[in-house]
Formats: C-alpha cells, structure tokens, sequence
C-alpha cells in the first residue's frame, strides 16, 4: 500500500474522479491504493515510515503549485488529486531514466528478474529508452573499495559483498532509494546501514570503510532484503534456485514470538521464508533464525526411517515404519506386564504442534493407563502457570504483542529479548526510541541496558538468585511511599490480603537498604527504579526464564503480579505481565495437559467432573492420581521402576540439568523410544528411533507467547513420511488403541470440545481471522487480547507474601563464584537445528563470559581453554573476558553439546514445579589445557551410540 496505515476520524476526498474516504493522516499515495489506483514509487514500502526520496511518485493537486509526492502528502477535506497527467508522466518517466542510467541493464540474467521493483516501475511510466550513461566501475578483485592510480583507496566503487552467509550485497544495482537503511532503523532498531558518497556515487553501506556486511552490526533480521526494490541486496538462495513461484503461510518453529512467514517455493523446493505483513505477532518482521535457519530440515544429518536396537550399545539397524512401531509396542507393553501400568511414561514436545502434543499426552492416559507425562515447558516457565494461576486465576501472559506500543514504562527482568526474543525486541526498542523508559533487572549487562540508540533508565544488576528480594524491596518503596493505586486495588483485589501484603512488605528488612547487602544492588538506585515504576504511566513487565528457572521462581513471579497489581498496571493496553516464552509452543504444551497433575485446560486430574469429560470423550477410565514428573522419571528408573520412555521432539539430555543423573535414568531404562528430526543426545540412550517431520511438512497450530493460536500448513510432503501426529496415531494403535484420525482440524476438534478456553476455534474460524488468542469460547468468540480487563479470571486478585528463600546453592571457598546461563541470537536452545545451518558462522561454540577482574585473579586471557567445574561435575570451554557480567559472575549458553552446561547445573529446583534452577550454580574458573575427561568419555559413547548398520540389500 505503499506508506503505513493511519487511524484518524475519516477524510474525504477526490482521486481522478473517484471519492476516497481514509483515516485522517493517510498519505494520498495509499488513499489512492484504497481506490485501486496505483502510483509509481521505488522509496516508498508501508513497512517504513514515507520518505520521499526517488520522486517517482508525484501527483498534481488542485490548488497547490508543483508536484508533490503522494507519499509525504497527507491527504485533506475535500481534495482533488490527479495521478496520471501528462506533466506528471512525463516527470516520471525522465525520473526513471536517471535511475535506469545509473543501473546494470542485465535484467534476463538478473536474480531479481520479475520480482524486481525497478524493473517494474519502468514498466509502469513507459520508459523504452535511456539517452544517459554513468561513468563505469573498475572490475575489482576482492570485496573492498577500488584504488586509484596513487593506490589510494577509492570508497567510490565497491565489489559485490558476499561476506554473509544468507544475502549478497551488490552495489552496482543500488539505487539509493534508502528503503533498507530504514527498515534497519525503523522496524530492526539496529541502524548498522547508512548511505555514504554523493550523486551517482553514493551507495549504502553497512559501516566503517572496510567493514562488509558479515563484519558490521548488521544482525542479519532480513529486514533490509525485503525491503530492497532491486537485487542489490538479495538471498543467495534466490540466486542458486530462481524466482519463487508460489507461497504458503506457516508459523516460524523457533521461539515464542511465533512470526508468520510466507515460504515460498519454486515447486516442492523451498527458496526463502518472507515474512508475513499479516501476521499479528511480528508485522512483518523476523530474526536471522525464522528468516534464513531453516536449512535444517534437509540436512544430510537429518534421520528419515525408523532405526531399532536391543540393546543401547549396538549400532542401529533400520527397519520398516511396522517393524519399528511393533518392536516398540511390544517393549513398552511387555515392561507394563512386568513392573505395573505406571512403569512407562511420555515427554511431550514443546516444538511440535498443538495437536500432536495432545495426542502425546493422550497416549499417556488413554493408552498407557497413567498420568506419566511431562515436557520441557516444566524445566522452563512452570513457575509461571503456577505463580499467575495463583495470583490472577490463568496460566498465561496478560497481553498481545501490540501492546507494547502502548507503554511507558517497561521492566525487563531475567529476560533478553533482543536475543531470546528479537522480533519482540525490536518492537519494544522501537518504542523505547519513542521515549518510554526501561527498567532492567539482570546480572548481566544486556543490550538493552546500553546500545545503539537505547539506554535503560536503570539497570539492577543483581546477585543472581536474589530475585525476590529485589521484586519484594521495590514493592516496599512504593507502599511506604504510598504510591500503590488504592482505587485499583480496592475495586479489583482483596483488601484485606492487601493490607497483610502492605504490612508484610513495609517491614525494614524488605528496605532497599537492608536488601542491598543481600542483592547487590544500590539501594537509591531501586528506589528510583520504584518511583519511576510507580508513577511513570502505563507500566508493563517482560520477564524470562531468569525469573523462573530458581528455586523460587514461582515466588518470584507471584511477586511480580504483586508489583503489577499494586500499581493498578493491569487490564487495559500498555500494561500487564508478560512472560517471554522460549520455545514456539511452550504455551501450547501447557495448554494441551502435558503436566502429570492437569488435564488439557489447567484442571487437576484429581477432580472427577474434568475427568468425566474425557473419559467419555476417549471411552476409557482415567487416574486420579498425578504421575511422574521427568526428575520423578529419571529417579524411579535408577530405583528400577520405571522402565520406559516415549519422547517426542525434546532433548532431554543435552537440555536438563544434572546431566550425569539424566544419563544414569536413560541407561537404566529398558525401553527408551527417541522421536525427533536428529539423533540427538537423548538418543545415545535409547532403543527406537522414530524420524519426525518438521514444521515445514506438517498441518496444526502453534500457540505463542501471547496466546496466540496460529496455523502452521504443510509446505512439503514430510520428507519421513509421515507427520508427527500420524506416527504418534500408529504408535498408540500398534498398543492396541483404535485412533482414527485423517487430519489435525479433527483433533483440534476434540480439543475445543473438552477444553473450555478452546471451545469455538476451529480451522475455519482460523482461516477467517488469521489466529486468535484464547480464551476463545462463546463470551469471546473472536478472543482475547487482552486478559483481567474487566475482573481477574479467579474474581478477585489475590495479594500473596513473597518470603525470600535463600537457595541452598552456596559459593564457597571451592567454588567461589555464580554460574548463570542464558541464549545468544543466533543459536537456538540445545543447538539440534540451528547448529545444522550456515548460524554457526556466528556461534559456533560456547565461550564463558568471565568479568576481568576475575580473569586477572585465574591468570586467565581471552580465549584460553578454562576448566568450569561445580559440585555436580565439570566441563572445559573457551573464556570470553567482559564486563558484561559482575565480578563473581560468569555466565555461559547451553547450545553446544560438546559443552554440556548442563553437567555443572545441579538438581535444585523450584519449591512449587521442580523447574530446575539453572540460573545459579556455584562454580570455579581454572585455566586448563583443553577437555575433561568426562568429555572425551562422552563423545567416544555418542560416538558409538550413532552407528548405523549398512542397509540390507
């Protein structure tokens, strides 16, 4: 449409003839789109504010002198508008002809042929001929700047810049229209491009005079291809396979944001993923990960038959898809003939679809006859289910992804979103840009605190574990200083739990200036942080797995509804408490009932009405009784009473912590069946490997951190056979179960009809409204942006004391410092997809970010091999020396598995969950020679454990 949508009360006017009627502040080049009247333009992209640039676009108005440009011309009462006067096309077409001039006319051998703008647009105002030439560059040998005759560096020529895995940077076919340099500013918040020279000679370029594009701060979103008119900047998989031909919308499989993309195709091949200006959680936007990471799902790597073996020790021997399922069938039923019904378990995934997951805990119930299921999304954000279930009444985030437009000030707490969450990052930068003010709560300096263009108003960088007591003592500020919203909370709380509240956070001791000994943090500085919190306007907070992966986590979250409750931030847009979900259906796995203890919906498996539901539903008789947890799981199989395991789509073993104990529980296990893309880590154990399919090859819905529930289609047949649901369906009847499935809109069928906040979506109504956000029932037919708006789901919201709890992870002597762990852009969580694409440029190992201080104490310089050791176990890495962490903190990411983080983290978890505590972990920092011992023994066992016999002639 050209320039981006405006709201306003309705404009009236005339366009060739034609009456317009748009919002206020429209511009007229897309009032004119409104009527199907197209306008020339190279500059102008509604993912961009409008620029007016290339001129191509002008109109005449009456009663105004010249030719303005429709896309910096907003439209007024009762103008009158030609497009396509000869005055205006005659301009047009001379405009064209100085880009033209300016341009390579190798448009049959162009990667952009037919998808190009340029190409278009000259189309468009006649351009046949050219009377002007530009002066032509010196062919180049490498990527940098030309010389002159004295050897002097020429910035006026450059090469093609090929420097980046995913895109090439041509700048012979720029034509300066600035679209990317904007969309880097405006929609990433990066500004890693700039236009340098004059005239003919000015070019983009992305930074100093010898940075390219892989060298500069470039973050490879993808924003500045898309927004390229020409193939200046252009996907190197578009040159290598042609032009698209057709396109499929889908959902990303990475993080929780859940971007939509168009994937686009020539035939069954893929050639890119373009994000989609229709989706409502990313409008537009992506990251390096969803845009350019999905070479994964053709990776040679990738497993696509059914492998078996007896005995975890011998190689793999494919077989038939029957063959597998029997022995699997065979195993699992003979191990619950031997040790009881409860000796089997699940682990559902958190990446695969909604509807798979149900079926995976479905398995579990109907099938198996327990409630052994678990998934990831416990070792992540349970603490969140449980700490907002009990303070607000509903496991989820308050907000839609828009509403971060609406904020004026932001906490940012044990979260990284512009690496965890990049397109959220983006968009909350943006805003930050606009001036609302940010409050970061981290141990680690993340960008956010301090970057290009934004800078937190205060950061508290606090000792890690101490989450509650710094949530608690801002609390105390704003209660002591009687700056909470008593109207607020005496129309939508219980007074009298808040007046115990208000009593129980005035003490001294949850003073900032009693609390900082503890945390480290300066106490002026959180109350500041309190004020500023408090009366600052619209107040929303974002919050990680640095708040929930604690021993009190659930404390930590239940004191964050506090803080959001006490300010009265809750209800209406640009407030809310929001948890930054890491994986894309983390909050579907939830939702589906992939915990022990809750059917699909959140509901106790102890109450006899939510069974009854299934029971009839599925024509079986369910346990009351809670199951296994995975530590539960891990810890009977070593006890010798629990036997076997199906686990769809997680790596437990690379992405659990105390890794030497997930091992011991795998190895003792008799039956351990692996259903994923890969052979991963978990599989070095197990004795069925079932190939799954990935996103890309399959029908279902993901849900994100919003509650978003999106459609992900089938882009291509699954490369394996079958999707994940089929073959969890196969598994379930070679067990005896009569599953009868041909497609996931009938098993989301059965979802809305036993889940009450799923109860009116179906793919129809998908179809029709792109996604909707549950609750979705017959009060909210077209869902819920926004939660609490009205009352909180339990009615009333419920004040409850947060006492801090020292974890019982202690530094000492031994290990005198903290280990936390966190994600790095470019990676993606244990590693399994993104480390089989072209991002390890970026990352291709874990490094220990060490502070210099500390460094200096060790002996220890940039890059040098340390030994990381804990109580649990050690590991060797490269160190990485910054002050990004504090002194008596490092700080590591958990994407490599010739790593194991997770070999040092403990078996501590959260009182209410069991979600582990990942984020604190005494440990000490040694310089060493090169890798443990335990990580040559375990390669040599992975090594080993992925033969694959010859297949059989």
């Amino acid at each position: 449409m050209g320039t981006p949508p405006k709201t306003g009360k309705p404009v009236t006017l005339t366009i060739d003839g034609f009456e317009v009627t748009v919002p206020e502040g429209t511009s007229v080049m897309r009032a004119s789109m409104e009527a199907g009247i197209q306008i020339p333009r190279l500059c102008a992209t509604d993912m961009v504010d409008a620029f007016g640039s290339c001129r191509l676009c002008m109109v005449e108005i009456e009663g105004r002198r010249g030719t303005p440009a429709s896309c910096t011309t907003p439209v007024a009462p009762g103008m009158v508008v030609h497009t396509q006067t000869g005055k205006v096309q005659k301009l047009r077409k001379g405009v064209m002809e100085l880009y033209i001039s300016d341009h390579p006319l190798d448009c049959l051998t162009c990667s952009a042929n037919g998808d190009c703008e340029l190409q278009t647009q000259a189309g468009a105002v006649g351009l046949r001929d050219v009377r002007y030439t530009a002066p032509q560059a010196p062919v180049l040998a490498n990527h940098f700047s030309a010389r002159d005759t004295s050897g002097e560096a020429n910035p006026l020529y450059k090469a093609k810049d090929s420097s980046n895995p995913y895109f090439t940077y041509d700048p012979a076919k720029c034509i300066v229209c600035s679209r990317c340099v904007r969309a880097c500013e405006e929609v990433q918040g990066t500004f890693a491009l700039t236009i340098e020279g004059r005239g003919f000679d000015s070019r983009v370029s992305p930074g100093a005079a010898f940075d390219d594009f892989l060298s500069s701060d470039c973050v490879s979103c993808g924003a500045c291809v898309q927004a390229c008119p020409t193939a200046t900047l252009q996907e190197k998989s578009v040159i290598e396979k042609g032009t698209p031909t057709r396109s499929v919308v889908t959902t990303c499989a990475y993080c929780g944001v859940g971007c939509s993309f168009k994937a686009e195709l020539n035939g069954d091949e893929l050639v890119r993923m373009v994000p989609y200006k229709d989706g409502k959680a990313n409008r537009g936007h992506s990251c390096v990960k969803g845009r350019f990471a999905y070479g994964y799902a053709s990776h040679k790597d990738r497993i696509l038959s059914p492998m078996i073996r007896d005995r975890i020790d011998e190689p793999w021997r494919e077989v038939s898809w029957k063959e597998a399922l029997t022995f699997a069938a065979n195993r699992m039923r003979g191990i619950q003939e031997a040790y009881g019904p409860k000796s089997i378990g699940v682990i559902t995934s958190s990446r695969c679809t909604n509807e798979e997951t149900f079926l995976v805990q479905k398995l579990a119930r109907a099938v198996f006859g327990n409630n052994n299921t678990d998934t990831c999304a416990r070792v992540c954000h349970s603490p969140t289910g449980y700490g907002l279930g009990q303070t607000f009444g509903t496991s989820a985030g308050t907000q839609d992804f828009d509403s971060v437009e609406k904020t004026d000030v932001v906490i940012v707490i044990g979260a990284n979103p512009t690496d965890g969450h990049p397109v959220f990052g983006s968009r909350l930068k943006k805003r930050l840009r606009q001036g609302a003010k940010l409050i970061v709560i981290d141990p680690r300096r993340i960008d956010l605190v301090r970057s290009a263009h934004v800078e937190a108003s205060h950061h508290l960088a606090l000792r890690p574990g101490t989450n509650v007591a710094v949530v608690t003592a801002l609390a105390h500020v704003i209660v002591t200083e009687r700056l909470y919203d008593e109207a607020f909370i005496r129309d939508r709380c219980n007074w009298d739990e808040f007046q115990d509240y208000a009593e129980f956070v005035a003490e001294e001791r949850h003073s900032p200036e009693t609390t900082q000994f503890l945390t480290g943090v300066p106490a002026e500085e959180l109350r500041a942080a309190a004020r500023l919190f408090a009366t600052g306007g619209n107040g929303a907070i974002y919050y990680g797995l640095g708040v929930t992966e604690h021993s009190q986590g659930s404390t930590t979250v239940m004191a964050i509804a506090n803080l959001a409750m006490l300010t009265g931030n809750i209800g209406r847009e640009g407030v809310g408490v929001n948890p930054l979900r890491g994986q894309n259906n983390v909050q579907g796995s939830c939702d589906m009932g992939s915990f022990p203890h809750e059917l699909p919906g959140y509901r106790h498996v102890k109450l006899p009405e939510v069974r009854a539901i299934f029971e009839k539903a599925w024509g079986v008789t369910i346990d009351p009784e809670p199951g296994l947890r995975i530590p539960n799981m891990l810890d009977a199989a070593v006890d010798g009473t629990f036997r076997g395991l199906y686990c769809q789509g997680e790596d437990i073993l690379q992405s659990d912590p105390d890794t030497k104990h997930v091992a011991a529980g795998l190895a003792a296990m008799d039956c351990v069946i692996v259903h994923d893309l890969f052979l991963n880590e978990t599989a070095n154990y197990a004795h069925v490997f079932l190939p799954g399919s990935s996103f890309l090859e399959k029908d279902g819905t993901f849900t994100n951190a919003e509650r978003r529930i999106n459609r992900v289609r089938k882009v291509m047949a699954p490369k394996n056979g079958y999707a994940d649901w089929e073959i969890t369906q196969m598994l379930a009847n070679a067990m005896g179960a009569e599953w009868s499935y041909e497609h996931p809109s009938e098993i989301m069928a059965e979802i809305a009809a036993t889940t009450p906040s799923f109860a009116n979506v179906t793919y129809e109504l998908l179809e029709q409204k792109g996604s909707v956000q549950w609750p979705c029932n017959d009060a909210n037919p077209d869902g819920t942006p926004l939660m609490h708006v009205e009352g909180f789901v339990r009615g009333k919201g419920r004040f409850i004391l947060t006492e801090y709890v020292a974890t019982d992870e202690k530094t000492g002597p031994r290990f005198p410092l903290l280990l936390t762990t966190g994600r790095i852009l470019s990676q993606y969580n244990v590693g399994a997809q993104t480390r089989r694409t072209d991002n390890v440029i970026w990352h291709d190992a874990d490094r220990l970010e060490v502070h210099p201080h500390d460094a200096e104490q060790r002996g220890i310089k940039e890059g040098d091999w340390v030994k990381l050791a804990s109580r649990s176990g050690e590991t060797t890495l490269k160190a990485k020396i910054t002050d990004r962490v504090s002194p008596g903190v490092v700080y590591t990411t958990f994407h490599h598995p010739d790593t194991q983080a997770n070999v040092i983290t403990t078996d501590y978890s959260d009182w209410a969950t069991n979600c582990p505590e990942y984020k604190v972990t005494a440990v000490q920092v040694s310089p060493s020679n090169g890798p443990t011992d335990w990580q040559e023994d375990y390669a040599a066992q992975a090594t080993r454990s992925r033969r694959i016999l010859p297949a059989a002639e």
